[in-house]
């Protein structure tokens, strides 16, 4: 190890999504989130497993550290929830003995807890704000000299969402809207009342929205919001129960929408369609107000978003089509997994004053490809040991093969190289099928997935051939833009198959993609390059020479509730206890019929819950 390397170890943790980034003299060497290590989705712990990861890989001890970063201030937060309760008394009080233990005992000391979990640590330990987090983590990987930032989300110590800009080797933050007014909170409210859960199923309202119309847009204009031209605005806290209660919505807000909140696991009526539809175009409304404020005041041609609103992709392809901006970068891990990186790279450029490497064709993100790998000596220890029936094929031998499969309909479990550094799996991770099939999607929402069969599938795309199949003037490495697919792929709905109610939309194919399709005619798109992952890009360009199709449908590679796997042990594992046809472990394949019987029954379910 030479010594002249300096380390920064970012951390975030203690509220959901927690996680782990190391960087090497500014780049990064490692970043994973805690809950792939624990298989607890969303894990909110000091993430233990993704530190020892991160050391491990760059052959560190925590002696080595130059610095230790956190994404937020702790004693900023606790300041915000008093004074909320004292603002709200004595009607926050449940809230207030609910979260004053956890406080008392854990998030107040948190400098303690640090240095507890990480032996051997001498140096100092950094505190960044947690939309400072998210705007270095948007700014500071990105491809831009110079760019505007807006970070958007539930809340961090009292910023809900922040406008910033970026010149070279930092930022400066220009206006932050305050709790309790949140975009974020606005958007899980609707999560919440729709029956889903809350930090986990706001990409659910997002896929349902366009079965629905937004017949509520005006109520919860005029009702819920007071919206400003310039995208700020103040919520009217009357319908909402977060400052003081354990829910999200209150009553008033059930009268407002006519009824009580959808139980989870319910069916699915008209209403919640409408209601998401709703939302999302509100949601747009806002971030397209935001964009246009910010980029008039600053005059900058690239935007750069983080935060868990950014995750929306379906407002990133709107601000992309139709906003100010000439280019957008998003950071992958937008949401608080992403606040590790943010306020290490925030240390690495403001604290050591060390100048950024910006390269206008490419990122700082190695196609966020930052978790563990396994060697392919490795898995054949694990596939021994558990007794599976695998060949070893070569690589071009290899690729053939599984093209030749996806283009039968197989379902194909893809496990190659390292793990990806956020909530989307980008072709290391994943569950592959050939979008061709009308079949597809129904098969693995239900049969694999274990999940809702309104949500939709993306398609990975070959970078050069995306034009051809999608309208999206940019590159989408991280599956964070939907784009309308091409107009002469699309199928027209005749006048019976409109009149179809809500979900029975769905089996209709819209486009010679259909797997890929959603009613709307849109798809969330990730765009391959060879440069970030050769062998994905080649099997989907294998596919494209035995097909003619250059695209492949990918989902994560897990089902619903659980962790994208992080080992061979995790994937042999989903594998067998789903409906997968066959599977990639590096270079071995593995047949589903030749396996030795799975011995596990259906109770393994109830150990992941639901989203």
């Amino acid at each position: 190890m030479s010594s002249a390397a300096t380390y920064v170890l970012g951390l975030s943790a203690f509220y959901h999504d927690s996680a782990a980034c190391l960087l090497r003299d500014g780049v990064i060497v490692a970043a994973a989130q805690e809950e792939r290590f624990t298989r607890v989705k969303g894990d909110a712990a000091f993430p233990a497993h993704a530190v020892d990861y991160c050391l491990r890989t760059a052959g560190i001890t925590t002696r080595d550290l130059a610095y230790v970063g956190f994404y937020d201030k702790p004693l900023l937060k606790f300041e915000r929830i008093l004074e909320t309760y004292l603002a709200t008394a004595p009607r926050g009080f449940g809230s207030l003995l609910r979260a004053g233990p956890l406080w008392l005992k854990d998030k107040l000391f948190t400098d303690r807890n640090l240095r507890s979990a990480l032996p051997g640590y001498e140096g100092d330990i950094l505190y960044s704000e947690h939309h400072e987090s998210h705007a270095a983590s948007a700014f500071f990987p990105s491809p831009f000299e110079e760019a505007a930032i807006l970070t958007i989300d539930g809340v961090g110590e009292w910023a809900t969402s922040a406008c910033a800009m970026g010149r070279g080797n930092d930022f400066e933050i220009v206006q932050e809207l305050h709790w309790p007014d949140s975009l974020g909170l606005l958007y899980s409210a609707f999560t919440y009342f729709t029956g889903f859960k809350v930090n986990s199923g706001e990409y659910k309202v997002m896929g349902l929205a366009p079965y629905g119309e937004p017949k509520y847009v005006d109520v919860i204009l005029n009702e819920l919001l007071s919206l400003r031209e310039d995208g700020s605005f103040t919520m009217n806290q009357q319908y909402f129960n977060y400052l003081t209660g354990l829910t999200m919505t209150n009553d008033a807000f059930a009268r407002l929408f006519g009824g009580p909140p959808r139980v989870p696991e319910s069916k699915l009526t008209q209403r919640e369609m409408d209601l998401a539809r709703s939302v999302q175009v509100v949601c747009e409304e806002i971030m397209m107000r935001m964009a246009r404020t910010l980029h008039r005041e600053t005059g900058a041609r690239n935007l750069c978003l983080a935060g868990g609103v950014a995750l929306n992709c379906v407002a990133n392809g709107r601000l992309l089509r139709e906003g100010p901006f000439e280019r957008l970068w998003i950071q992958p891990a937008a949401g608080d997994a992403g606040g590790a990186l943010g306020v290490a790279q925030l240390i690495w450029h403001r604290t050591c004053a060390k100048p950024r490497r910006v390269e206008c064709d490419s990122d700082g993100m190695q196609g966020a490809y930052l978790g563990p790998g396994f060697s392919p000596e490795a898995i054949a220890e694990f596939l021994q040991a558990q007794g599976a029936s695998f060949e070893r094929l070569e690589r071009e031998a290899l690729l053939e093969r599984v093209a030749s499969l996806l283009a039968n309909e197989k379902v194909v479990g893809w496990f190659d190289g390292r793990m990806e550094f956020g909530p989307r799996a980008l072709g290391s991770r994943s569950i592959l099928g050939d979008p061709r099939s009308p079949r597809m999607q129904a098969q693995m929402n239900i049969k694999i997935k274990f999940r809702e069969g309104f949500r939709p599938f993306a398609p990975s795309v070959l970078r050069e051939r995306a034009a051809e199949y999608f309208e999206l003037t940019s590159d989408s490495p991280y599956m964070l833009l939907v784009a309308p697919v091409k107009r002469e792929r699309q199928i027209p709905m005749t006048a019976s198959q409109r009149a179809l109610w809500g979900i029975e939309q769905l089996n209709v194919p819209r486009s010679d993609i259909p797997a890929v399709t959603h009613i709307d005619y849109s798809a969330r798109v990730q765009t391959v390059s060879r440069e970030t992952n050769a062998n994905y890009y080649d099997l989907i360009a294998e596919f494209e020479r035995q097909t003619g199709c250059a695209v492949l449908v990918n989902t994560s590679f897990n089902v619903r509730g659980e962790p994208i796997v992080c080992t061979p042990g995790d994937a042999y594992t989903c594998f067998m206890r789903t409906h997968i046809d066959y599977l990639v472990l590096g270079p071995f394949l593995l047949d589903k019929t030749t396996q030795p019987p799975w011995t596990e029954t259906e109770a393994w379910r109830e150990q992941f819950q639901l989203d």
